[in-house]
């Protein structure tokens, strides 16, 4: 099991930016396929964006193709998702994920994104 913390979440401006970084203890992220998945208050939680460990290559929802990046850095143990043109349907809990695309089996506690219109 992979232990994993998000953070660089918080406030920010419809039109805005922020990068969220997802750090990883206990195992090696080069292991694993990682994935960043988003939940907003009343609705069920979403896949935003995927990296794959064998070839890097990623996979995104309609929704943020164009304006989000993954990106991995396994020298660091850390996964980023990159939020651009930030929306305020955007806004929501982000979480990080490890595991064998598309299932992910380690989760971490999420980190917050709170974008004004």
């Amino acid at each position: 099991q992979v232990q994993l913390v998000e953070s660089g979440g918080g406030f920010v401006q419809a039109g805005g930016s922020l990068r969220l970084s997802c750090a990883a203890s206990g195992r090696t992220l080069s292991w694993y396929d990682m994935g960043w998945f988003r939940q907003a208050p009343g609705k069920e939680r979403e896949f935003v964006a995927a990296i794959m460990r064998r070839d890097r290559s990623t996979y995104y929802a309609d929704s943020v193709q164009g304006r989000f990046t993954i990106s991995r850095d396994n020298a660091k143990n850390t996964v980023y998702l990159q939020l651009n043109s930030l929306k305020p349907e955007d806004a929501a809990v982000y979480y990080c994920a490890a595991g064998e695309y598309p299932a992910f089996q380690d989760w971490g506690k999420g980190a917050q994104v709170t974008v004004s219109s």
